[in-house]
């Protein structure tokens, strides 16, 4: 029994096809070297009232970003993290020094929500950071009424 020429051809065009499919299933969302991140936060992550603090940029590369915020009450609070470029990215919040949570985000530009308890009042820390850097991010930190 042979293969037929056209048989061959589509033979290869279907490897070639499956080919691309996984590469391209492997590559991140989307570039975020050039990315305009006040634009893209004001459409990922719209203000909301009584926010306490906030802050976006970029990860460039798999080391933490960390942010120190002064003078934090104690209570609840609801943490809003989103990122963009593919992956995960990850949001470490400390409050004197010792771990309160972690959060999660897909780099997707979704946003995800979580409910935290800051034990006292004082300094409060948010390390952001992603295996699939560069990504760009954004949180925001709102009192829970």
């Amino acid at each position: 029994m042979a293969f037929h020429p056209s048989a061959w051809r589509r033979a290869a065009l279907l490897v070639i096809g499956a080919g691309t499919l996984a590469v391209t299933a492997c590559s991140s969302g989307g570039s975020v070297a050039n990315a305009d991140i006040s634009a893209w936060k004001a459409t990922t992550m719209p203000s909301a009232t009584g926010v306490v603090l906030e802050d976006s940029g970029k990860i460039p590369n798999r080391d933490p970003l960390v942010k120190s915020f002064p003078g934090i009450a104690a209570g609840t609070y609801t943490l809003t993290v989103a990122c963009d470029g593919g992956g995960k990215a990850f949001f470490d919040v400390s409050s004197g020094g010792k771990q309160i949570t972690e959060a999660g985000a897909a780099c997707n530009g979704s946003r995800e929500t979580s409910s935290i308890k800051v034990p006292a009042a004082g300094p409060l820390s948010i390390s952001a950071s992603s295996v699939d850097a560069p990504v760009i991010y954004a949180y925001q930190l709102v009192r829970a009424s």
